[in-house]
């Protein structure tokens, strides 16, 4: 490594703790760090980890290595829990989608943790220890979560309301582009084409990135979420979801209320025909009740009130 980009690389690793404290004050101001609690965690461990990676890897050398990967699966493990912070702040106003959300993390989670746990077990390289392995194998699974993340909030932030500027899509933004940024870096460094340095260099280089990109969301004031024209899907969504969960039972009022509304609506709907017949002229006018043989004083006769409206009937 030359002198300049010794000085480069380590101009880039100490920018992360500067611009982590500038991210974690303006949290604590505006309280940001109860809405985002796992945001906020993860922030300050990042500032611990080069608080204590950093005089290590400087003067204990054996030790760098575990250190540095035991703070790497740390920063997995909370990452994966801001993602999910921040897909709980979009879907906020939805109780039951939230909680399809948090089981399908879960199942995420544990199925991240068997891919781990599988490739640790079944990797032979002289050069890698399997637990190292592991924790690559969750990161690289993380990584692609927090894309997919991304892209979820891209394609649906107008179905749910949620505008660009609200800080769950900024966080998701910034995990997001560091991710694509280092599953590229990877597969370089994969097939050989990049060097170890040059790879380190960019990465810090996205990761400040990504800093920039959070404090400027952090800075910015979250804007209301839109309710005017957003949410008649993602209702559709809850009330089907609630039906599937809480099913009504047979005998429940509500068919019933609801068969009454529809034979009341049907009524409402037939009544102006009927006006209109009855407002149309008839094709005969009808006899007179003198013609039929009925007196004045037979019409107040149950039989003959009867005669009578069928006699006006078949007319």
């Amino acid at each position: 490594m030359t002198e300049k980009m010794r000085i480069l690389y380590y101009a880039l690793w100490a920018a992360h703790p500067v611009l982590q404290t500038v991210i974690a004050i303006i949290m604590l101001r505006r309280g940001l760090n109860k809405t985002f609690k796992y945001f906020f965690i993860y922030v300050v461990a990042q500032i611990v980890s080069f608080a204590v990676v950093f005089p290590t890897c400087q003067y204990y050398h054996s030790a760098c290595f575990y250190v540095s990967w035991i703070t790497t699966a740390i920063s997995v493990v909370l990452g994966f829990k801001v993602i999910h912070e921040a897909f709980l702040d979009v879907f906020r106003p939805f109780h039951t989608l939230r909680d399809l959300g948090t089981v399908l993390f879960k199942w995420a989670g544990l199925v991240m943790l068997l891919v781990a746990g599988v490739v640790s077990v079944s990797t032979n390289s002289p050069d890698t220890a399997p637990w190292v392995e592991a924790i690559m194998t969750a990161q690289r699974c993380v990584r692609i979560i927090q894309v997919g993340m991304v892209l979820f909030l891209l394609f649906f932030a107008r179905y749910l309301g949620v505008s660009r500027r609200q800080h769950s899509f900024g966080i998701a933004l910034g995990f997001g582009t560091f991710a694509v940024v280092e599953l590229a870096l990877i597969a370089s460094w994969a097939g050989y084409h990049m060097s170890d340095l040059a790879m380190s260099v960019v990465n810090m280089t996205a990761y400040n990135c990504t800093l920039f990109i959070w404090m400027g969301y952090m800075v910015m004031k979250s804007p209301a979420r839109d309710a005017a024209f957003t949410l008649l899907r993602p209702q559709r969504w809850e009330q089907s979801l609630s039906d599937l969960q809480h099913p009504l039972p047979g005998n429940s009022l509500i068919p019933m209320f609801e068969g009454m509304v529809d034979r009341a609506l049907s009524r409402t709907q037939a009544a102006p025909s009927v006006s209109e017949e009855d407002a149309a002229p008839p094709a005969r006018a009808p006899l007179p009740l003198s013609n039929l043989g009925i007196g004045n004083s037979a019409l107040h006769s149950p039989g003959i009130s009867g005669l009578s409206a069928r006699a006006g009937s078949k007319t």
